[in-house]
């Protein structure tokens, strides 16, 4: 089973749930596992899941990312529950309105921008979680990452201070002459 297929299988175990609360969750629903459009990655207010209503879609399909820095199974339904609210009301709701009856109806509690499952919205998750068995995604960890350095290179004069920014294509042509006729040194 694939990310995809597991996120599928889990919104339609949830189907009753909405309509029990006299909502539905569009039929023309794409999941995915992928990087929110802002604060993916941010270290506050990170954002685990999106969802893009039908107009912004070609093909007139509402679309529910789910981050891939999350794969805890409860991790991700919780957000996956959150994105099928916003798909059944409409997101232009935002967080308001008919956004939060529903939210709050089929058991999220908390900050509407950041709800967590409540006891009986959990318990309803975990059996969803044990019939789906495992969340087939590992966890991408941004801070493993090797982050860019400076392409520029700091050299200076050892006489009068001199300073400029070269790259590693120059140094190794050989370190520049100082106006004042000195070879500069690279800094450390």
């Amino acid at each position: 089973m694939t990310r995809e297929q597991w996120l599928e299988a889990a919104a339609q175990r949830l189907n009753d749930l909405f309509a029990d609360h006299g909502a539905t969750i569009p039929t023309k629903l794409r999941l995915s596992c992928g990087w929110p459009s802002t604060k993916g990655l941010a270290k506050r207010n990170r954002r685990i899941g999106e969802c893009w209503h039908e107009q912004c879609s070609a093909d007139a399909t509402t679309e529910i990312f789910i981050s891939p820095a999350i794969s805890e199974r409860l991790n991700v339904l919780e957000p996956l529950a959150h994105e099928l609210v916003h798909a059944a009301v409409g997101t232009q709701h935002g967080h308001k309105g008919p956004f939060k009856r529903l939210a709050r109806a089929i058991g999220l509690e908390g900050k509407l921008t950041a709800t967590l499952a409540g006891p009986i919205l959990r318990e309803r998750l975990n059996s969803i979680a044990e019939t789906l068995g495992a969340y087939p995604h590992a966890i991408l960890d941004r801070s493993q990452r090797k982050k860019q350095g400076t392409r520029l290179h700091k050299v200076q004069c050892p006489m009068c201070g001199y300073t400029v920014r070269v790259t590693d294509k120059w140094i190794e042509q050989g370190l520049p002459i100082c106006p004042c006729g000195v070879e500069m040194q690279q800094s450390v």
